[in-house]
């Protein structure tokens, strides 16, 4: 390992998210595929004596599922500090990306472990969204996240994201979809199915028609922040501009960097709401292949 390493975790924008019917478990089944994006948390390893961890974000230091990470490889001799860049309460999947980020580094020897250890069930035991990040690039993602089945480079196309100033909770975020009753889905049917074929054929038009995402209608209208980044986006000149995850962040497509920069230069909101522009990425693996 080098004296320093520094590991890119990215965010991810939901550009399917089919919510099914509550299990047995309590859970809820869910069909999503999910794209990672370019803005990246970053994590610096260095080797130590100590193992240690640290977030520049204080209230991010406890409970953080990078550090949960670290103890369940039994991580040693490295002090690993996060720096955050994706905004927290966003619906990005930046904690799972950090914990996916450790798990990765321990598979390729970057991280020194105890012990060998399944890291596809790790990743499951620390969160839904982690095993979607292990792929590094985008994926179908079905089950409560436990299957994900990797859908090759993605084209480079690119998103402008805005953040509200507001945090959903995931529960409550379900708890609004549940009030109302809704209709067993065949998975043959599945807009998510038919957006993962329309992704790997870079379709771009087809891919903005697809957009879908269950919580999209009920928590903008139950959030007037949510409501007015959509409005924002629309009025830049965006086609579909869609919710991520349970939220809050909402995001439009486009097909190049020129357009992603015209739409976000067009945006217009206060200024605690914050604007982002990136691109769909890809892991190395997988940029080999673009």
């Amino acid at each position: 390992m080098k004296a320093t390493e520094t590991l890119r975790a990215p965010a991810k924008l939901n550009l399917t998210l089919e919510v099914l019917q509550r299990r047995e478990d309590g859970f809820h089944g869910l069909r999503s595929v999910m794209v990672p994006v370019d803005l990246c948390d970053e994590l610096y390893v260095e080797q130590s004596g100590h193992t240690s961890f640290a977030c520049d974000v204080p209230e991010l230091q406890e409970r953080n599922l990078a550090e949960r990470a670290m103890h369940a490889l039994g991580v040693r001799g490295a002090a690993v500090r996060l720096r955050k860049v994706i905004p927290t309460g966003a619906g990005m999947g930046g904690g799972s990306s950090d914990a996916a980020a450790i798990l990765l580094a321990a598979q390729r020897g970057i991280l020194a472990t105890a012990s060998s250890a399944d890291h596809l069930a790790l990743a499951r035991s620390l969160g839904s969204d982690v095993p979607f990040f292990l792929v590094e690039t985008a994926a179908l993602v079905e089950g409560t996240g436990e299957r994900v089945t990797a859908l090759g480079p993605v084209p480079p196309w690119h998103a402008v994201i805005i953040k509200p100033p507001v945090s959903v909770s995931t529960a409550q975020a379900y708890e609004c979809i549940d009030a109302s009753p809704r209709k067993t889905r065949a998975r043959s049917q599945s807009v998510s199915l038919q957006m993962g074929e329309s992704l790997q054929r870079g379709d771009f038009e087809r891919v903005q028609a697809l957009l879908q995402n269950d919580f999209h209608d009920v928590l903008a209208s139950a959030t007037p922040e949510i409501a007015a980044a959509l409005d924002a986006l629309k009025a830049a000149g965006a086609q579909r501009p869609l919710l991520t995850g349970s939220g809050s962040s909402v995001f439009a497509l486009a097909q190049t960097a020129k357009e992603a920069q015209a739409l976000a230069n067009a945006v217009r909101v206060p200024n605690e709401y914050r604007v982002f522009r990136c691109a769909f990425w890809n892991g190395a693996a997988w940029r080999s292949a673009t």
